[in-house]
């Protein structure tokens, strides 16, 4: 890998409440502590990625596998492409999940949906934020190198189901 680049992915028209888009700022935090943690070049790409087109209205949530296979389409040679969203995420066996990515493959996508505090009825931290985030964007990440869940809680890439 010779960069990251993050990709904003929104949803128009069936996108989540207000007040729960990407906080401005964010995405350039989150680009600088990765390219710190991987010591590689990171920029966030300025078009977004809609994915209205993985919405299920059944469940109210975005299939982040769809959203991965689209991501593919827009990748690079050598550079990781890092998704990130405010959209509720989901794949079918699951109820939901926090991320997705390719293992060994080019593309990951993290939601900050349930990694907010107000998700659980919590004030706003956007310290916490950004520190769920980091972590889960590393988690995601280093699926695309090929590892696997650590059972070890401590480890970042410890299978995570709650916050």
């Amino acid at each position: 890998m010779n960069a990251l680049h993050l990709l904003r992915v929104t949803a128009a028209g069936t996108g989540p409440p207000a007040g729960a888009a990407v906080p401005p700022g964010l995405l350039e935090e989150l680009a600088a502590a990765l390219g710190r943690a991987f010591r590689v070049p990171c920029r966030v790409r300025a078009e977004p990625l809609d994915a209205g087109f993985a919405f299920d209205a059944a469940r109210g949530q975005f299939h982040s596998t769809a959203i991965l296979q689209r991501m593919a389409a827009l990748g690079e040679p050598e550079v990781r492409l890092l998704g990130v969203t405010p959209l509720d995420l989901y794949v079918p066996v699951l109820t939901f999940v926090f991320g997705e990515a390719q293992l060994e493959g080019g593309c990951a996508l993290v939601s900050l949906h349930r990694l907010r505090e107000e998700f659980y009825g919590l004030p706003a931290s956007n310290d916490l934020l950004h520190e769920r985030l980091t972590k889960e964007a590393v988690h995601e990440l280093g699926h695309t190198f090929g590892l696997r869940h650590c059972h070890d809680w401590r480890c970042v890439m410890a299978s995570a189901h709650g916050v």
